[in-house]
């Protein structure tokens, strides 16, 4: 599985959001890539207020924005399965 963590860097809120998911998903195999909005005016007008943003890869259109948990995550990942 591949998902993507929209956000900033510097960004506190992306590296604690990134610290959840690494926990959250601990032992399972996935990639989480990470995409810095400002490289593109259209993710800047897309996410520039609601970051950090998750979404799955595979299903772009689902997002988890911010403020989530860990129990959060886990969730939204077995919706999008």
């Amino acid at each position: 599985m591949r998902l993507i963590l929209y956000g900033t860097n510097p960004c506190q809120l992306c590296g604690e959001a990134e610290d959840l998911i690494y926990r959250a998903l601990e032992g399972q195999e996935y990639d989480l890539i990470k995409v810095d909005i400002r490289k593109s005016d259209e993710l800047m007008k897309k996410y520039a207020l609601s970051i950090p943003v998750l979404s799955i890869e595979s299903n772009n259109q689902a997002r988890l924005k911010w403020p989530f948990s860990e129990v959060d995550v886990l969730a939204f990942l077995r919706e999008q399965a």
